[in-house]
């Protein structure tokens, strides 16, 4: 592995440069390329100098020379390596049995056997093809040309309904192939969510003289929360914040950015509408089934559900250099959820909402770095909630509880006293940064991510 260079480059042979969720990793001194979305390059400033003004960490890509005109920018398409995941079909097949997968990894064999057999196909045809143009350059009867021209007008009506036939072969191939979740770290409890290893735990419960209540009661007697005027106005699952919960969530927000800046990380507020193309890059689907992301109608645009997505997209088509890592964030935004299936006591009142407010850290770091960068965040997360007091507890989630993008994943989980029980409050994950859950296998790719969901506090 080399530790000079982390290269997202895309494996579409097009003449513009288009994102990969798959990283090459080949030496180049000093640099770090972020390729991360299908974007034409135009020229411009380094990003991070545009971005924030900080100092030159990024260069410049050269723009490139085809016209906007002149080429149609193609279907972004994530690389995979599917003859890796042939060659280590059996191991394949374990992670997707302990992830509890539905993904069918028999068809996409199949498919990519059909695929490769047809690229042979459109090969011979493309050779004959050029063969036949060879001889028709030289002196010929004309008996000999006119059945070389027949040849070569057959040959292309051939290849041109094989080179159909292809891409459709490739779209279905993709598609297929989305179910399919990465790899897993060799540490991950294997099981369902009850086979998570508890890390650490804080705290205990804490016992009144006096019968507790929970935040719906205590939000309605003191004034704070209103649901009633909400879902008239926007439907259930939203709310308004009134009093002093506003004034809760401002002070949690800029005491936990406050905290986290200390450990050298940089704040930001995103945009909360994105590309439905970042969205899908970002390991998210959001027009399939069950999809938690709000797309905009007649638009190519989405609702964030978290800040990652426009956190993932900042340094898009950037080289950053090796010695200006690791690039750490800590960005506040509110998020967008269809919560689809969620339903029950357990999703009540401010839990499971529709729209909420998060702070999410993020980090960009070298490969080999990610794991030290992960428990790095575990720890702030902790360090922040036993500063408030709180009794909780850090899972090391189990295999079937993992995203399909996750290669692990740790969840803090407060006890809250008026639901009589823990619940999730952060997450942060470590991930191979595989698009549209998308899979990557061998290498290691990662990034780093912390959420807390501020107005969580508010249920305990």
């Amino acid at each position: 592995m080399s530790l000079h260079k982390l290269r997202l480059a895309a494996a579409v042979p097009v003449t513009i440069s288009t994102f990969s969720s798959r990283l090459f990793l080949k030496p180049f001194p000093n640099t770090l390329t972020l390729g991360l979305f299908s974007r034409r390059l135009q020229p411009r400033k380094p990003l991070l100098v545009r971005a924030f003004s900080a100092s030159a960490a990024v260069q410049d890509i050269p723009a490139t020379q085809t016209s906007e005109s002149s080429v149609a920018r193609p279907q972004w398409k994530a690389s995979i390596d599917f003859k890796w995941i042939r060659d280590n079909k059996e191991a394949v097949e374990i992670n997707i049995k302990n992830r509890n997968s539905n993904a069918n990894l028999d068809a996409v064999l199949e498919l990519y056997e059909n695929m490769l057999n047809l690229q042979k196909e459109v090969e011979r045809l493309r050779e004959e093809r050029n063969n036949v143009a060879k001889k028709m350059k030289g002196k010929l009867e004309s008996s000999e040309r006119e059945r070389l021209v027949e040849e070569g007008k057959n040959l292309k009506e051939s290849l041109v309904t094989l080179e159909e036939d292809l891409v459709k072969l490739k779209d279905e191939l993709q598609h297929v192939a989305q179910s399919i979740p990465n790899m897993t770290h060799p540490d991950v409890p294997v099981g369902g969510e009850d086979s998570s290893a508890i890390r650490k735990e804080v705290g205990c419960p804490r016992e009144f003289n006096f019968p507790i209540k929970d935040h719906l009661q205590l939000g309605k007697d003191l004034d704070l929360i209103d649901f009633d005027s909400a879902a008239e106005v926007s439907g259930s699952k939203f709310f308004y914040l009134k009093n002093e919960a506003v004034l809760l969530e401002m002070a949690l927000l800029n005491w936990t950015l406050s905290q986290v800046m200390k450990k050298g990380y940089t704040p930001l507020t995103t945009p909360e509408i994105v590309r439905s193309s970042i969205v899908e890059k970002c390991g998210f689907q959001p027009r399939g089934d069950n999809t938690q992301v709000y797309s905009i109608d007649g638009t190519d645009q989405c609702l964030i559900g978290t800040a990652e997505i426009p956190l993932g997209g900042i340094h898009m088509d950037s080289i950053l250099l090796e010695s200006a890592l690791p690039l750490k964030y800590i960005a506040f935004s509110h998020c967008f959820r269809t919560e689809a299936g969620a339903a029950g006591a357990a999703t009540k009142g401010l839990y499971r909402v529709h729209q909420f407010s998060k702070a999410e850290m993020f980090v960009i770091c070298r490969p080999e770095d990610s794991e030290f960068f992960h428990h790095e965040l575990i720890q702030i997360e902790e360090d922040l909630f036993t500063s408030l007091g709180l009794h909780f507890k850090t899972l090391d989630m189990a295999t079937a509880d993992l995203g399909a993008p996750a290669y692990r994943k740790f969840d803090i989980e407060a006890w809250m006293p008026g639901f009589g029980r823990f619940g999730e409050i952060t997450k942060a994950g470590d991930w191979e940064y595989a698009t549209a859950h998308l899979n990557h296998f061998r290498r290691v790719r990662r990034k780093a991510k912390q959420t807390f969901q501020l107005l969580s506090l508010c249920t305990l």
